[in-house]
């Protein structure tokens, strides 16, 4: 162990962004394992390395007896022996005895390594866990790597995420190489490492989206409300602004219909509904029904269901195909909906 070995030790933190304390303390458990292996398993001992020079020295710990008590040479000191080292020592006092071998350097070195490796790689997950850990619920980007059975690997940096094929749109294929957006629903530490998976169903992939996209949601003009999916076909999302002169919705459209636009782009075609939330939920839920045009909403507090009527040329797209428009419209507003219809004057021109 010299100063080199320190220098590459530093270099070697600053390349993985691991301190070189963590580094160390690694190598000194190592060394300790070495020392018992080689030398005197059943010792206690301890190694410390002098970070300026990369001197190791290896002390055996002994705890100061009487001499009527002394049965262990290799945990016991008699008082005598310890007063010798210092005339400070008394019966209970543990004393680090140096016993570093000759040529514990060239053994420790070979033995060291593995585990050193071992705890590098440790500390290494232990950093990317974190770091992902405050990626959970937001959106990154990648590549992906390759597919198999379904399951798509993205490559996100520091390591390959998965998107399973249950977290995938029915209507969208990967390519290997292609560069997607992917909603982060879970960081777990697991033996194998820090594992991530993604999703693109998540109705979060549309809310942050929308937010990379918007810069009144950035600064907290606009909320988002709630979100409701079914990933590929269409979205509703209600929105809501703090401020009486922005227009919620006219925000998240932008100028010509840009913004909307590059998040449908991002969803691969994928319909967006945009709905002025409101604290009144008949007001909301006549919203969430759009395109379709509510004529009029009864509301019933306890079972919060809601009792809509709508002109009978529009029930067909109230209720949407197979339901799917009264349905996003329940899940976005939390409440169960039931559709029938008036006639109106236009119902009878027709």
């Amino acid at each position: 162990m010299n100063q080199e070995l320190i220098s590459a030790l530093s270099d070697l933190g600053r390349e993985k962004g691991i301190g070189k304390d963590v580094i160390l303390d690694a190598l000194e458990a190592a060394l300790v394992a070495a020392y018992k292996r080689n030398f005197a398993s059943a010792q206690n001992v301890e190694v410390v390395i002098n970070q300026e020079n990369g001197e190791v020295k290896v002390y055996s710990q002994k705890e100061v007896v009487d001499t009527a008590d002394y049965k262990d040479s290799q945990t016991q000191i008699t008082l005598d022996d310890a007063r010798k080292i210092s005339g400070q020592y008394g019966i209970g006092d543990i004393v680090d005895v140096e016993v570093t071998p000759k040529n514990f350097g060239r053994i420790a070195a070979m033995t060291a390594k593995q585990v050193v490796t071992q705890r590098i790689r440790e500390a290494e997950r232990g950093i990317i866990y974190s770091e992902y850990t405050e990626k959970e619920n937001d959106i990154v980007s990648g590549k992906v790597q390759r597919i198999e059975r379904g399951n798509v690997f993205v490559d996100i940096g520091k390591v390959e995420a998965l998107l399973p094929v249950n977290e995938q749109p029915k209507n969208e294929t990967y390519q290997i190489h292609q560069w997607i957006k992917c909603y982060v629903s879970e960081v777990k530490n697991g033996s194998k490492g820090t594992q991530i998976l993604l999703s693109r169903t998540h109705p979060g992939l549309v809310k942050c989206l929308f937010a990379q996209e918007v810069p009144e949601i950035q600064e907290g003009i606009v909320e988002i409300k709630s979100v409701a999916r079914e990933a590929g076909s269409r979205t509703k999302i209600a929105v809501h602004s703090n401020d009486p002169d922005v227009d919620p919705q006219g925000a998240c459209i932008g100028p010509k219909g840009l913004r909307v636009q590059h998040v449908g782009d991002e969803l691969k075609n994928e319909k967006i509904d945009i709905v002025k939330w409101s604290e009144d939920p008949a007001e909301f839920i006549a919203a969430s029904l759009s395109p379709a045009k509510v004529l009029s909403t009864q509301i019933n507090e306890e079972e919060k269901s809601a009792k809509v009527k709508v002109p009978e040329h529009q029930l067909s797209l109230a209720i949407g195909k197979a339901g799917q428009n009264v349905r996003l419209a329940a899940r976005l507003t939390g409440w169960k909906i039931d559709i029938s219809t008036e006639p109106t004057a236009e119902d009878s021109e027709e």
